[in-house]
């Protein structure tokens, strides 16, 4: 008898739909973190903003470098569009803006975001199939909500350009939905056995509650380490 928490039936055949469905519950959970919901209100303050953007830094630093590593990987090459989707130079361009030139001395990295960038390595390393967990997790959550946030972000800090707002902007991709499309179908053709995938999904579901613990904190005054000190 199979007990697989994340066996999902025929219907969701697709890697893609399976993770929607097994991460139901938990993304509804990350939108209704004290970050997401400052940004539902349209009242995104500097410093969450400013934490937000060191966290990602540190986690697309993480997930782009073990990518770029794990290229040539069966489960990693489908998806890997570094061109399109890389965040690392646009992040890099947002903390130079806000920090200053020596933003690397000054990034502020939350507590969960170091759990979050440690978990990324070590799959990296020893399991790279899962990266398609976290990549699919981050990517196209970005790329759904860019736009919009990115609006919201510029109107609630008062930025009178896109300056530090290049985060939210993906120039290799015209078409989002089409991409998303594109990307689903490139991850559904991922070569996963029954197991390899319910280990995808149960990762998935860690993916989400690693975003959900770094938004969090986003908010919240918790333990950081600052870069450099």
């Amino acid at each position: 008898m199979n007990n697989c928490n994340f066996c999902l039936p025929p219907v969701f055949s697709d890697l893609s739909e399976q993770i929607k469905a097994a991460t139901k519950e938990n993304h509804i959970r990350a939108e209704n973190t004290e970050l997401m919901l400052s940004y539902q209100k349209g009242q995104i303050t500097l410093p969450q903003y400013k934490v937000l953007l060191c966290s990602l830094y540190e986690i697309y630093k993480a997930l782009e470098e073990e990518l770029d590593r794990n290229s040539s990987h069966p489960a990693v090459a489908p998806i890997y569009f570094p061109q399109e989707l890389s965040r690392l130079e646009s992040l890099e361009r947002d903390l130079e803006y806000f920090f200053g030139q020596d933003w690397k001395k000054r990034v502020i990295v939350p507590a969960a975001t170091h759990r979050y960038e440690q978990r990324l390595r070590k799959i990296g390393k020893d399991n790279p199939e899962l990266l398609v967990a976290h990549a699919y997790t981050r990517y196209l959550g970005d790329l759904s909500g860019g736009q919009v946030l990115g609006k919201i972000t510029q109107k609630s800090l008062g930025l009178s350009s896109k300056e530090g707002l290049s985060f939210f902007s993906f120039p290799g991709v015209s078409s989002p939905n089409r991409f998303k499309q594109l990307y689903r179908s490139r991850m559904n053709s991922v070569e996963l056995t029954e197991e390899e995938k319910a280990v995808v999904l149960e990762e998935a579901v860690a993916a989400f509650e690693l975003n959900i613990q770094v938004r969090r904190q986003g908010s919240s005054r918790f333990p950081v380490r600052v870069r450099g000190h």
